[in-house]
């Protein structure tokens, strides 16, 4: 039966299984020889899928890191070499000169190892006076960048100086107003209860002037009044009348006048006769008087 399962086996599936036990062999491998480098054993863990992925993805980063750091090395190595060589070659041609350090006085291999300190400081790699005015130009113009820097810092340091006294001085002026907000509470809480009483009773008078107006209505409408009868239109009816009397007054005056006319006809007209001789009369006797008055001034 078993053989039959893994002859009937999915080809993809051996795949990956051949996939994950070179895996797993090289997933140990590199924890053997990491532990072994350290004289320790490797540990028991749990083969899972995500451990083994998470191992052989440490794995690869760790060799390609050590290989990396073994070209440094090897580079560095062959440098070294070189330096040891030329320092040698140095050193002798410094010896048949005369110049050795042995023979040189104690002040000039001070000052050449002070030459050296400085050239190290500096970052250059020979003691050429064009290569210590390269690195003092260098630090010039760090210098400029460091100061320019600084002077920047500076002027924003007193934009925030400036912001953080106005912050202050704000908040001062905020706790006085704040202190005296607390200040005016208790009046303002004792004119708000006298606001509410007052209220109060205005509310008491509104309803009992809506009754008031509710009964006044009712008692107008009683009597039969109307919208149309207002105080303006009782002025104007006064003035109306008023012209209407002026206009009617003459003709009251004329119609008075003829009843004192008797009923007769003949009679009306002996009085009309008996009014024309009284108004001759009149007439004369105003002509008298005239005529005397004029007579009187002469």
């Amino acid at each position: 039966m078993m053989s039959e399962v893994i002859a009937g086996s999915d080809p993809s599936t051996d795949a990956n299984t051949g996939f994950d036990a070179s895996r797993i062999a090289e997933v140990k491998a590199w924890l053997v020889s990491q532990f072994d480098a350290a004289g320790k054993d490797v540990p028991d863990f749990e083969s899972t899928p995500r451990s083994i992925a998470h191992l052989h993805n440490l794995s690869t980063i760790s060799q390609a890191k050590t290989q990396a750091a073994g070209i440094v090395a090897n580079d560095f190595r062959q440098k070294a070499s070189e330096y040891r060589s030329q320092a040698a070659r140095i050193r002798e041609i410094l010896e048949h000169v005369g110049l050795a350090q042995e023979s040189l006085p104690p002040n000039v291999v001070g000052s050449a190892q002070v030459l050296a300190n400085v050239a190290n400081l500096l970052n250059i790699r020979d003691t050429e006076l064009s290569s210590f005015l390269v690195a003092m130009a260098d630090i010039s113009l760090r210098k400029t960048g460091v100061e320019e820097k600084r002077a920047k810092v500076q002027k924003e340091s007193k934009v925030l100086l400036d912001y953080t006294r106005k912050a202050i001085a704000r908040l001062t002026y905020l706790k006085k107003t704040l202190a005296q907000l607390e200040d005016d509470v208790a009046p303002c809480e004792a004119q708000m209860e006298s606001w509410k009483t007052n209220l109060k009773i205005m509310v008491s008078k509104e309803r009992q002037y809506l009754q008031q107006y509710s009964n006044y209505k009712a008692m107008l409408n009683r009597a039969g009044y109307t919208p149309d009868i207002s105080h303006g239109v009782l002025v104007e009816m006064a003035e109306h009348r008023k012209e209407l009397e002026k206009k009617t007054k003459p003709i009251l005056d004329t119609l008075r006048s003829y009843q004192d006319l008797p009923p007769d006809k003949a009679l009306a007209a002996l009085a009309i006769e008996d009014k024309k001789r009284q108004y001759a009369a009149a007439e004369k006797y105003l002509e008298d008087v005239l005529q005397s008055a004029l007579a009187t001034t002469e």
